[in-house]
């Protein structure tokens, strides 16, 4: 039931942006400048149809093979696809019919905008619970993105699992979603609109990190959030006291990823060789890497620098040789946590 709801909302009640009651599906943040004359560039009937909460452009994407889970109309995966260049591919997946129609009649369209000899996209309908009954290699792709949509799913879990299967290792997931401050009630969930406007189907954000956890993204990142205003007076009274916000989370496939920030003394140091990123790299919200700075990093962040396509714009220094404990910062539970420093010397067994 929950799919064909959803279909109906996304594929014949919304006719375009104006008509979500909420602002939970539409972006907040401030374009990158490099991204402006790309999205000019973008079909107007595939821009009217957008539905996306957050952006999901990362950086260094030349070359790059791309999915898009849930690309409704095809907005991000025609704007990628002038990213990652015609030696790149953005494959994009949807379940409702209606926006992929929109998405495939502009293939063409967006390969000539883009100086293109061939379009460089492709779209499948299908589930994004059921990825693997798609025409998808196992460890093809180099990243995967996601705007807005996993709240959508059934099954978030099957949709994490599947993703982490179809991204090569050192690959990444790469989207934006709405978490609620806490579990969202089943009667809620059951609302048609709620649903449909991305919030009744919002995952608790602590249930969010175990699910990515157990679907081995290890350290799943922010990179940044904004708290969303339902704006709707009779969608906020059925709503209660639920707040929700929108994040932009990273989730790198490197196996055997810490679950804490460990300590071995090492350290980056940033090239400035990313395009569009020539004085600052940022990693998540806590890592904003200054060019030619060295930067300490603990174990799992060294390893989403050197064992991932961002390797060639880094320096690295150390290895992981010697174990220093817990990253500075970073203490956890750690029962060292606020002992005093040990004596010098003296003191007894």
């Amino acid at each position: 039931m929950k799919h064909e709801a959803v279909q109906t909302y996304y594929g014949e009640v919304l006719k375009g942006t104006s008509d979500l009651q909420t602002d939970a599906c539409c972006t907040a943040a401030e374009m990158p400048a490099h991204l402006k004359p790309v999205l000019a560039k973008v079909h107007d009937e595939v821009m009217a149809r957008y539905y996306g909460c957050g952006l999901i452009a990362p950086l260094a994407l030349e070359g790059a093979r791309i999915l898009d889970l849930g690309c409704g109309a095809g907005r991000d995966v025609y704007a990628l696809s002038a990213l990652v260049g015609p030696q790149g591919a953005v494959v994009g997946v949807d379940m409702t019919q209606a926006q992929l129609d929109v998405a495939r009649g502009h293939r063409a369209y967006h390969a000539e905008a883009f100086g293109y000899d061939a379009p460089n996209t492709e779209f499948h309908l299908g589930f994004i619970e059921k990825l693997d009954d798609m025409p998808l290699e196992p460890g093809s792709f180099d990243i995967i993105v996601s705007n807005c949509v996993l709240n959508l799913a059934t099954d978030k879990a099957a949709v994490l699992r599947g993703a982490q299967r179809l991204l090569k290792p050192g690959g990444e997931m790469y989207f934006s979603d709405v978490y609620a401050d806490r579990r969202i009630p089943a009667e809620l969930a059951e609302d048609e609109v709620l649903y449909g406007e991305c919030l009744s189907g919002a995952l608790y954000w602590n249930d969010f990190l175990t699910l990515a956890r157990q679907a081995g993204f290890g350290d799943p990142r922010m990179v940044e959030s904004r708290a969303l205003n339902v704006g709707n007076p009779a969608l906020q009274e059925r709503l209660g006291p639920i707040r929700f916000l929108s994040a932009t989370y990273r989730l790198f496939s490197l196996d055997g990823l810490e679950p804490a920030c460990e300590d071995y003394g090492q350290a980056v140091i940033y090239k400035g060789t990313v395009p569009n990123a020539p004085h600052t790299f940022v990693l998540d919200d806590h890592h904003v890497i200054e060019t030619g700075k060295v930067f300490p990093v603990c174990g799992n962040t060294w390893r989403m620098l050197a064992e991932t396509r961002f390797a060639p714009h880094f320096e690295f220094i150390g290895d992981f040789s010697t174990h220093y404990g817990i990253f500075s910062g970073c203490g956890g539970n750690s029962p060292f946590n606020g002992l005093a420093p040990a004596p010098a010397s003296g003191g007894c067994c």
